[in-house]
Formats: C-alpha cells, structure tokens, sequence
C-alpha cells in the first residue's frame, strides 16, 4: 500500500474519494433489489447517490441515523425481520488490509453491519484510499452485554487493552468497548473474540463476506476483487 498524506488537503481530498466510491456503488444497485445500507461518512454520500437514482428498491438500514436519513431522502425502508435475505449490502470501513481483512465499528454500528453483510449475496466495501492498510490493527471495536460486564472486560483483558467507549448503548442495548491488543492473526483473535461469553459482535469482518471493494481515487476508483 502506498504512504499515506496528511493535513488540511489530505482531508478534503479523502472526502472527495469517499464521494467517488459512493457514487459508483450506487451504480451497482438496480431496479427491483433488496439493498443493506451501512452506516457512516462514506455511506451519508451513498443515500443521496441512491435516491437519486429512483429506483424501485427495499432497504434495509444498519443503525438509526442511516435509517433516517434515507427516509427523508425518499428511500423505502423496511425492518430486517421483514426479509431473511439481501441482493446487496454497501458499507464503509476503518482498516481494509491487503489480505481483504476489514476493521469496522468506528460508528459502533458493526453488529448489525455484519449480520447485514452476511444476509447480502453481494458484500460491497466502499472506501477512501487512505483506509487501505497492510494488515488490520487496533482499535478493533466491540459490542458487549451490559449484563456481566466486568467479568466479560477481564476475559477480554486476557487477550490485550481494552478501553469502554463511553458512549450511549446500542440500539440493541450494547455496550462498546474498543480493544488497542495485538491483532497478529485477525482470524485467531476473530475466534477467540466470537469464544467469549457477552461478546455480541466485533469489527473484524473476514474476506470471506467481501465480494468487492470500490477505492476512491484522486482521479477516479478502483474495483478491487479478493
């Protein structure tokens, strides 16, 4: 992966190629689909590119300000325990590694993302190029019951730093913690996340969701394909 720049013109620029994937995921996206629509930046300019369109769609939303915000857009959305299955899922990352590992959860949204993605028969990452990165790494967010907390923080404790978020619980009543570990074997650590009890999700989703990735470009995007 490439350097990547930093300051003021960095960030207008990511901006701008957060827009360009956004606009050309939207164009993946035909009449008559089932659509699983993310949750952050990047997505905020996917909803507009969407509605725009006009299409005859069905969404489903990860979190409640995606939810709202293609509603006011004009998007129909519908609850997920209303279909069982999605032709297409677009969301965002934090970390995209080269190896098609992803981190996300930054918005603390990556419980339903990634049941959300699991339903999709097409998993479509959208991204600026300053989110590609060798492997993935710390901070890798969780999602965890309130019940038992403690005793859920000391398992996690085990396996390296963790720090609670501080913000409000999920929609789903989760707390958030972020874990700052070692993350040497994004599958082991996946495990050994998914192994303990009170965990309800975590951010590492793994190859095998992803069927693309579209990069933003200074001029442009690139479709990457594991």
């Amino acid at each position: 992966m490439t350097s990547i720049p930093t300051g003021p013109g960095a960030a207008v620029e990511a901006e701008a190629e957060k827009h360009r994937a956004a606009e050309a995921a939207a164009q993946l996206v035909g009449s008559g689909m089932t659509v699983g629509l993310g949750t952050g930046s990047t997505v905020a300019y996917l909803l507009p590119a969407l509605a725009a369109r006009e299409l005859r769609i069905v969404c489903v939303a990860t979190s409640v300000p995606t939810e709202q915000e293609a509603r006011r857009l004009g998007l129909d959305v519908l609850l997920f325990d209303r279909l069982d299955r999605l032709d297409i899922a677009i969301d965002g990352a934090d970390q995209v590694a080269r190896d098609f590992w992803l981190v996300k959860g930054g918005g603390g949204a990556h419980t339903r993302e990634k049941i959300v993605a699991a339903a999709a028969d097409r998993f479509v990452v959208i991204v600026s190029s300053d989110k590609l990165v060798e492997a993935v790494a710390g901070p890798v967010p969780l999602e965890v019951l309130g019940f038992g907390l403690g005793a859920t923080l000391r398992e996690l404790e085990r396996l390296g730093e963790c720090r609670l978020r501080g913000s409000p619980p999920t929609p789903d009543g989760g707390i958030l913690i972020d874990y700052f570990g070692p993350v040497v074997d994004p599958a082991e650590l996946s495990e050994r996340l998914d192994a303990i009890p009170g965990v309800v999700g975590h951010g590492l989703f793994p190859p095998s969701l992803v069927r693309e990735v579209v990069v933003g470009r200074p001029a442009g995007v690139d479709h990457l394909v594991p």
